[in-house]
């Protein structure tokens, strides 16, 4: 029962043995100050930061405080455990909300006083910059409001179902997800202006989508089952959900719409992710714009005044053209000097690098970057300098993911790398400009997180994480290898975890932890090892070998080494590769048991992990599947169209594992939530027909309101899963009894997610 008690530990509640990992900094005033809060050893505190001052203290006397809010409450109060996850500093002052009550603290003199109803703010508004209005939704049309309550008037008033403003596609919107937290639909995709006078936005046109259902068998309240049936394109459609850009003047109620073709988007509003935004001026606004097969992309000038749209620069490839490796990555892409020049991102070198283009006819002026290295985020753009900063990867020998923090002139002279060490560096800019916040680890090396000033110096040493805890629950940092691709012509990077009380004469079996997109990164090269990693981390506790690697088709490295999953995504990026990765690992690896390999994956990675099943049956023979992708015809066209090819049903067809059914030699487990809006559960219940209709045997668990990343039922599904991987590659009965208990909210996760 240890190892599941351990196991859930690391997974849900791996915060509470790893002291001082993350910082999130909240900035104040000018923008480079800021608070942040950090588990201890004596708890939660609260930290002040003038980085140009190199003062950090804490933001207050958290034991006097405690005591106070305990005699003012009559509740009990830890100063290690204060009931609020955010404050408003002030010169002399500190606010919160506890209890129902906003109070404020007095920092010179202890005092604490209260100071009326609890400044929670709204979730589904969009607040000014100056802080004095807010943009909301109102049926499906926008509407403004002052905070004072001074005002409250409609921007939009012609908002049907079929063109609906400020919305993301019906599967983001309005999915199950935002309902379970509460809310009818996700805040209005609108971006302000600087000058806090105008927004820009899109109607979103959705005449002649298709729609897809879902069935919710058992409302909470009870009764009939419940029809779902959001707009829902897939592969081939003639009709995609389109962004008509418009700019609103909040005082005039000005709507003035672009005169340019509107954007497609099936997966995502532009607004939403960073595709379109305003220049710091407010002159002009500005949005990308990608063709359906994805091999060409422009930049759009839209005039807010006239509406009229200009392109100011446009690349073509023979596959995908992106504007940053990673999917949800803010584009690489700046407008200067007045819209006079572009700074572009391309990989038609052959790595990820920054040019300096002419907006006035799109010629390329320089290439600022080059050589075998990629440029992952632009960081800083000081124009009168001529100066970008940015993060590269491909600069450490040791391991081509890391990056480094560097600096080159636009003219393309003056390239500097300003962390010169061996360390992944994870930033985070202050809206200032003048500081940044690094994170600076590896796989294996906790972080030593700092603020630094853009000629790379450290102004003031915030944490050095404690792993103390994270050790003695028998965690060991992972085995970040090298092993040769299945071709034998490319090094692939992965990383290795050993089960914990490891006896190198003992056999372990094995499971593998693949993504099956060329989107994202299955592997961090930082400390802090994602979603899969944490679920590795549980698997290790459990008793396993856990590998996770990214083989060719991955992100993260060169445009041959992305591409190689282009026409080819069936192979998941580079199942073969973690074939090949497996059977070099375990010629000096004794302990590793080939004959009990196992695969789980969740989303495109439980496309991967049944993938493996049926085309790997001698290597994989147990898997786990949940919420599989398991045919990408039946899912948002952005992925066959843009990633596989454009207008190719055979191409396409390659990606259903539904063809594959024949094939299934090893054990499976096959979970879908009911009501998954984002892959819908007939992807998995149709390829369990066709495992039905050749006679396998398979396990299928159904949850039946449950959405794509079961929450409320994320215990359940995780227990059932290890269950499964226990009995069949261990060979044992899980612990009699033992259940995993539900994951709490995280409410500072979901203060990220709605700003």
């Amino acid at each position: 029962m240890r190892s599941y008690s351990t196991a859930e530990q690391l997974m849900r509640r791996r915060g509470e043995l790893v002291r001082a990992e993350k910082v999130r900094p909240r900035w104040l005033g000018d923008g480079n100050r800021f608070w942040y809060a950090v588990n201890t050893a004596t708890g939660k505190r609260f930290v002040l930061v003038d980085p140009q001052k190199g003062i950090r203290q804490e933001a207050f006397d958290h034991e006097r405080l405690a005591e106070a809010l305990a005699e003012a409450s009559g509740q009990d109060v830890q100063a290690g455990a204060l009931p609020f996850p955010m404050i408003q500093p002030l010169a002399d002052t500190v606010e919160f909300d506890a209890f129902g009550r906003h109070w404020r603290w007095h920092r010179a003199d202890h005092q604490l006083e209260e100071a009326g109803d609890p400044a929670t703010g709204n979730p589904l508004e969009v607040v000014a910059p100056d802080g004095k209005h807010a943009v909301y939704r109102s049926g499906r049309d926008l509407r403004v409001r002052a905070l004072d309550g001074s005002d409250d008037r409609a921007l939009t008033c012609d908002g049907t179902e079929d063109d609906d403003w400020g919305a993301n596609p019906d599967y983001l919107m309005y999915s199950t997800l935002v309902t379970k937290l509460g809310l009818p639909h996700l805040p209005p995709a609108v971006a302000w202006s600087a000058d806090s006078t105008r927004v820009l936005t899109h109607r979103t046109a959705q005449h002649g989508v298709r729609r897809t259902h879902l069935l919710r068998a058992a409302p909470a309240g009870g009764g009939e089952p419940e029809l779902l049936s959001p707009r829902f394109p897939v592969p081939g459609d003639e009709h995609l959900p389109l962004a008509e850009f418009a700019v609103l003047d909040v005082a005039s109620g000005t709507v003035t719409f672009a005169q340019g073709e509107p954007v497609a988007m099936s997966a995502m509003s532009p607004v939403m992710q960073q595709w379109a935004w305003w220049a710091e001026d407010g002159s002009a606004a500005y949005y990308l714009n990608r063709s359906r097969d994805a091999r060409t992309l422009s930049l759009h000038r839209l005039d807010p005044a006239t509406g009229e749209v200009r392109v100011l620069v446009t690349e073509r490839g023979d596959t995908r053209v992106e504007p940053a490796q990673q999917q949800l990555q803010k584009p690489n892409v700046r407008v200067l000097s007045g819209g006079a020049e572009v700074l572009w991102y391309s990989q038609a070198d052959g790595h990820g690098h920054l040019y300096l283009y002419s907006g006035h006819n799109g010629e390329q002026l320089a290439q600022i970057t080059s050589g075998p290295y990629g440029v992952q985020e632009i960081l800083r753009v000081d124009e009168a300098r001529r100066t970008v900063w940015f993060t590269a990867s491909g600069l450490v020998g040791e391991d081509p993911y890391r990056r480094s923090v560097c600096r080159a002139n636009l003219d393309g002279t003056g390239f500097t790398r300003l962390t010169d060490d061996d360390l992944d560096h994870v930033v985070t800019v202050a809206p200032g400009g003048e500081v940044f916040v690094d994170s600076a680890s590896t796989t294996s090396a906790a972080p030593v997180i700092c603020v630094r000033d853009f000629d790379g110096r450290v102004l003031v040493e915030l944490e050095r994480t404690d792993i103390t805890g994270l050790e003695s629950a028998g965690w060991s940092a992972p085995e970040r290898f090298t092993t040769r691709s299945a071709d034998g012509s490319t090094l692939v990077y992965g990383v290795l975890y050993r089960p914990h009380g490891f006896d190198p004469a003992k056999r372990y079996p094995v499971i593998d932890t693949p993504y099956g997109l060329p989107t994202a990164n299955r592997v961090s090269p930082s400390f802090d090892p994602g979603y899969y990693g944490y679920e590795a981390e549980a698997l290790a506790a459990l008793g396993f070998v856990v590998v996770g690697l990214d083989g060719r088709g991955s992100p993260g490295r060169d445009k041959a080494f992305h591409d190689a999953s282009y026409g080819r995504l069936e192979d998941a990026c580079g199942l073969d590769d973690h074939v090949a990765a497996l059977r070099e690992l375990a010629t000096d690896r004794p302990w590793m048991d080939l004959d009990r390999v196992g695969v789980t994956g969740m989303s495109s990675g439980g496309f991967a992990a049944v993938r493996a099943l049926l085309a790997y049956p001698e290597t994989y023979r147990v898997g786990v599947a949940e919420s599989g992708m398991h045919d990408f015809r039946l899912l948002e066209p952005g992925l066959a169209e843009a990633y596989q090819a454009p207008d190719d049903e055979a191409a396409w067809a390659r990606l259903a594992n539904t063809e594959l059914a024949d094939q299934l030699e090893g054990e499976l487990l096959l979970i879908h939530g009911g009501i998954d809006d984002r892959v819908p559960i007939q992807v998995t219940l149709r390829l369990a027909e066709r495992l039905i209709a050749h006679g396998k045997d398979f396990e299928l668990l159904v949850v039946p309101d449950a959405d794509h990343i079961y929450f409320g039922y994320e215990h359940y599904v995780t227990q059932r899963k290890w269950d499964f991987l226990v009995r069949r590659l261990l060979g044992v009965e899980p612990p009699a009894g033992y259940r995993l208990a539900p994951v709490p909210i995280d409410m500072e996760a979901l203060a990220e997610l709605f700003g």
